[in-house]
């Protein structure tokens, strides 16, 4: 795949598992703060939708290319010297 079409996948990927997330959020939310009067399957259901939407976002994210940007910058500043944080240089 090229790197347009998967960044234009993941991309896509992404906003339909935010989407999931948030409608399955504001759906389980809305039936537990009004009685709407739908099964209880339902509500369960919108509970596993916000792990499957996340499951989505992350799968957009590995394929647009974003989540090696993310731990990339995360190892430089934990683990390379020259971008470690010093405190002590300050205060002999």
């Amino acid at each position: 795949m090229k790197y347009k079409h998967a960044f234009a996948v993941g991309n896509l990927l992404m906003a339909i598992g935010m989407v999931l997330m948030l409608g399955s959020l504001g759906y389980n939310l809305l039936s537990h703060i009004f009685p709407l009067g739908l099964p209880d399957i339902l509500s369960d259901a919108s509970l596993m939708g916000i792990f499957i939407g996340a499951l989505v976002w992350l799968a957009g994210a590995r394929i647009g290319g974003r989540e090696t940007v993310a731990e990339r910058y995360w190892w430089l500043r934990n683990h390379d010297e020259r971008y470690r944080r010093h405190d002590n240089h300050r205060y002999p």
